[in-house]
This record gives C-alpha cells, structure tokens and sequence, in this order.
C-alpha cells in the first residue's frame, strides 16, 4: 500500500485532487447542511426539503454535467498555450451552460406541480411546494460556478473553486441559522429559511467566481483577448459533443437514485428521511470519488493532447487503485458508524434505525461507486463519451429500477429492496466502464 503513495503519478493526482474533493464535498454539505437543519425542525420538514431537491438536483444535474465539456478541451488548448483557443471556449462554454440552465430552469418553474402526483404524503407535498419554489432560482449562479470551475480545473488550477466553495458553505451555515431562527436581526422564517440560505450561498458563489476569473492573476491571462473572440457554432459543436453525453451520464445515474427515493416515498416520509440521509452520507464520500475523476480527467487529457498512451494508462490506473484505496476506507467507516451518523440528521430512532440497515448496503457499493466515477473521468479525458453514456443508461434505467420496483414491492422489501438493486446496478457499471477503458488502452498500446 505504500507503494502505491510512493508513485509519482498517484502524488500528482493526489496533487490535483484534494482541492477538487473538497470543493465536490463542499456542494454536498450544502445539502447536508439543508437536511441537519430541518431535521431540528421536524421530520415532515426534512421530508420536504429532501423531496424538492430530488426534483431540483434531476434536472440540475445534466447541466452541470454539460459544463464539464470544457475541462479536457482546455487542457488540450493549455497545454499548447493558446490563449486564444482558451478564451473562445471559456466564452462559448459560458454562453452554452446559461443557455442550458436557463432551459433547465424553465423545465423545473412548468414541473412544480408534478409533486402533487408523486403519491408521497400529502403534508410533506405542502411544504415541499414553495421550498421547490425558491430553490430552482439557484440553478442560473449554479451553472455560473461550474462554468468558472470547469474552465480552471482545464488549466489544471483546482484552489480557486475550493477557496469559493468553502466561502459559500460559510456562508449557507450562518444563513441557515438566522434566517430559521430568526437572529442577527433576520426574519425567523422556519424551513423556509433553509431554501433562501442555499439560494443566497449559489449566488453569491456564481458571482464572486465570474469576477474572479477576470481580477485574479492566477485566472485572468484570457482578458486580453476576451473581446477578440465570438460565440460560434465551431466551439459549441465541439463543447456540445462532450457536453451533452456528459449531461446525460450524470442525469441517467442521478435520476434512478431520485426515482428510487420517489419509490422510497410510497412507504412513508420515514422511509424518505430514512432514504435521504443515506443517500446523502453516501453522495459525501461519492465526491471523494468525484475529486479523483477530475483529476483523472485533467492528467489524461494532458497526456492525450502529447499522444503519451503508456503515461495514459500510468496515470489512469493510479487513480483506480487511489479511489479504490479511499473508498474501501469510506465503506470501513459505513459498517462501524451505521448507527452512529443518522444521528446527526434526526433524532426520530425509527429513522435511525431504518438508515442503519441502508448504511450496510451504502458501505458494499463504495468500491464499485468509486471505480465507476474514476473511470467515467478517465474515459471524459479521452473524449470517449458516447459507449459509456449507453452503458450508463442501460444499467441505471433497464437494470436497476425495474429491479428495484421488484424487490420493493413483488417482495416487499420496500426501501432495502431499492438499495439492494442499486448495488447490483452500480457493480455491473463499473465493471463494464472498466472493460471499456482497458479496450482503449488495448487498442493504442498494441
């Protein structure tokens, strides 16, 4: 296992990475944040809470998964120092994400009443109402954020987004508090409070990063020639070609996890607490993942844009042991603490109780979560975005839900019985993700 920490590609994905774990983490805790609030309130409360932001974070997904478009082909233009080329996509990759989010945004305002038909408890709908209201405001300063984000982790410049992200997280604890309670001077505005903290955090995080690429020395060496570059169809092909295939990976995954928490719903707002805690635990140690796959992604495209395949393949599997390694570690801590992190979220023991047994299959699945992330990372530095998008789409949709509605309800299973089938979904992706990655490597290195 030393080895492993001794080797030079895994120091420099190291290098990369732990700002990009702790910014990914610093979105989750966002989330987190939310639901620790509202769970002090009450359980209808965090129901609502965890409700809206399944339906907000499904569409909200694919535009951030758009976004990382940009991160291989900055890295190609980096790596050439074209200023120009780096411009005209940093350019082009804000005016496509806008242009999605916006879209993104007008599907989520027309969506609102979809809750009412969601067959999950009638109280936890009408809180969930103007929480959902509220939060889908944020999805425009989101898209800001990963545009800047994306665009950085190209020019392989992965502080800057954890400086913001850590500002941000400050920032939606302090609001949370007062706007719930009501202190420094703020209205007591209860659950309610905790949508308008996030959305103020967003944007403030959207806004503050825009600036920054323009003012900052470490991100503001495309000013000069900003002007010199239009938006044009040549880079928004090229942007669109990754970027949608991206968009669709991350909403193909997010959605079967949203539509298992709307089965989750069916058997009770307990089951959706119980559901939702879980699945934030487990999205926590997700971005440890996520944090490797960035960087994965950047160290491959720089090796791709020299045609260095030994160097891809070095680099690639450096961060397959890296992920492999953390996340085993990740899935250790689920077993021993089962009992003890819901507490954190609720004090309700039915909950408790519930999210322990789901934190047994959460800790099986790290491994395969953590291989499949890096691989998709890996595989978006190469440009290959087209297979694992089919691979995606066929484990999530025709494997893992009609599983999970059997399990659940043909053998009232109910919650475990959804988890239970998306461990079985999330171990047939990341095998078959790999198999694709050693098929390419295959392919160039013979």
């Amino acid at each position: 296992m030393l080895k492993l920490f001794k080797d030079s590609h895994t120091k420099e994905t190291i290098h990369l990475a732990w700002p990009l774990v702790i910014t990914q983490v610093g979105h989750i805790i966002t989330g987190m944040v939310d639901n620790i609030f509202l769970g002090q309130i009450g359980p209808t409360e965090q129901a609502a809470g965890i409700l809206s932001n399944n339906l907000y974070v499904l569409v909200l997904v694919f535009g951030i998964g758009v976004s990382y478009a940009s991160t291989p082909l900055v890295t190609a233009a980096h790596e050439k120092h074209d200023i120009l080329k780096k411009a005209s996509l940093f350019k082009n990759s804000l005016f496509m994400n806008l242009f999605i989010a916006s879209f993104c945004f007008l599907v989520l305002f027309s969506s609102a009443g979809a809750l009412k038909y969601m067959k999950q408890p009638a109280e936890v709908i009408d809180l969930a109402l103007p929480f959902y209201d509220v939060l889908i405001f944020s999805i425009i300063p989101v898209s800001l954020f990963f545009t800047c984000k994306q665009y950085c982790e190209g020019m392989s410049n992965t502080r800057t987004a954890l400086v913001i992200s850590i500002l941000g997280n400050l920032l939606n604890c302090v609001l949370n508090y007062c706007l719930i309670y009501g202190k420094c001077g703020l209205p007591a505005m209860g659950y309610m409070g905790s949508a308008w903290a996030t959305f103020t955090a967003r944007l403030f995080m959207g806004i503050v990063f825009l600036i920054v690429i323009f003012k900052s020395s470490a991100t503001n060496q495309i000013l000069i020639v900003y002007k010199l570059v239009k938006v044009n169809w040549v880079e928004l092909k090229e942007l669109l070609r990754i970027g949608i295939n991206s968009g669709l990976q991350f909403t193909f995954e997010v959605a079967a996890f949203v539509v298992a928490g709307l089965m989750a719903g069916v058997f009770g707002k307990e089951q959706i607490d119980a559901h939702g805690i879980a699945l934030s635990l487990a999205a926590f140690t997700y971005m440890f993942g996520s944090g490797i796959s960035s960087a994965a992604t950047i160290r491959v495209g720089i090796y791709k844009a020299q045609n260095d395949w030994v160097s891809i393949k070095d680099a690639g599997m450096s961060a397959i042991k890296l992920v492999m390694f953390l996340m085993g570690c990740c899935g250790i801590l689920f077993l021993i603490l089962r009992s003890i992190l819901p507490l954190t979220f609720t004090k309700n023991k039915e909950i408790v109780e519930m999210t322990s047994n789901l934190l047994i299959i959460a800790a099986l699945f790290q491994l395969f979560d953590g291989l499949q992330v890096t691989v998709t990372g890996i595989l978006r530095g190469l440009e290959d975005v087209k297979v694992p998008t089919v691979i995606i789409l066929i484990c999530y949709w025709l494997i893992a839900l009609p599983l999970a509605y059997f399990l659940a309800f043909n053998l009232q299973m109910e919650t475990v019985g959804i988890w239970i089938a998306l461990l079985v979904s999330l171990i047939i992706v990341a095998i078959s993700l790999y198999w694709r990655f050693r098929f390419i490597l295959k392919k160039h290195l013979n």
